[in-house]
């Protein structure tokens, strides 16, 4: 069984990012036409739009600040000139601080973290939805994260944002499920990316590597590919009947 998104246009936000560039760049792999959206790298993102032409797929770089309003709506009008309407949207761009207790943290960092988390979400639906909508059938995909159901210490900021923004998507599936269109979440874990491929990494809780894998069933991370290899799944056919799911993609470290 092939999954072919031939003939189909894909925007992924924050898409010059780690993870961002591997879920681009499976999408394109299975025929996608990519809108490569970035908000400050964008050397990487015209990287990897030489990357997705030179395999035969369309590809172009926009840069969109997703928690703007006006700055989503002027992405829609570009992508809609130079490709058509999105199939495919795939909610992937975040903004993050140094996680601090709950007392500790700045409340601006709150406030940044609800704007990227769930104002990306509100805005993305609605300049890019009514055109599933007209047409009967469309995709719409968050990034989450197993923090959203761990909340653990000092994840305050984060782990907040990431539940409105689970909350967001439930609502939003009931709401446009009438309409064709799948809406659903993925929940990476601490994930291997070519950062840690480059160097030894410590995540944002001061785990390493061995730390961090003693709690996961499977005593490993996960590794960006096998994130993409789950969007690839929810933006395909093969997700026909699935809709405001949250899905833990983190060796049973989260399970729903």
């Amino acid at each position: 069984m092939n999954i072919d998104l031939s003939g189909k246009i894909a925007l992924v936000t924050g898409a010059a990012g780690q993870l961002g560039r591997v879920m681009s760049r499976t999408l394109a792999s299975c025929g996608a036409d990519m809108a490569v959206c970035y908000y400050s790298s964008s050397a990487m993102a015209e990287n990897l739009v030489k990357e997705i032409k030179a395999i035969g797929c369309r590809a172009a770089a926009f840069h969109a600040d997703v928690t703007k309003e006006e700055s989503v709506n002027q992405l829609r009008d570009k992508i809609k000139v130079e490709f058509g309407d999105p199939d495919i949207v795939v909610n992937n761009a975040v903004i993050q601080y140094e996680w601090k207790p709950v007392l500790d943290q700045n409340l601006a960092d709150f406030q940044s973290q609800f704007d990227s988390c769930v104002m990306q979400n509100v805005l993305t639906a609605r300049a890019f939805l009514p055109a599933m909508i007209k047409r009967g059938k469309g995709k719409f995909i968050g990034i989450n994260t197993e923090c959203s159901a761990q909340c653990g210490a000092n994840t305050g900021a984060y782990a907040s944002a990431k539940r409105g923004m689970d909350g967001l998507y439930r609502v939003l599936a009931k709401e446009v499920a009438a309409n064709g269109i799948n809406v659903n979440q993925v929940a990476p874990g601490w994930t291997i990316s070519d950062k840690d491929r480059e160097e030894q990494i410590i995540d944002k809780r001061g785990l390493n590597d061995n730390v961090y894998a003693k709690n996961v069933p499977f005593a490993r991370r996960g590794t960006d590919q096998e994130i993409a290899n789950v969007v690839l799944f929810l933006a395909s056919d093969l997700s026909s009947f699935v809709t405001g799911v949250c899905i833990p993609v983190c060796g049973g470290n989260v399970m729903v």
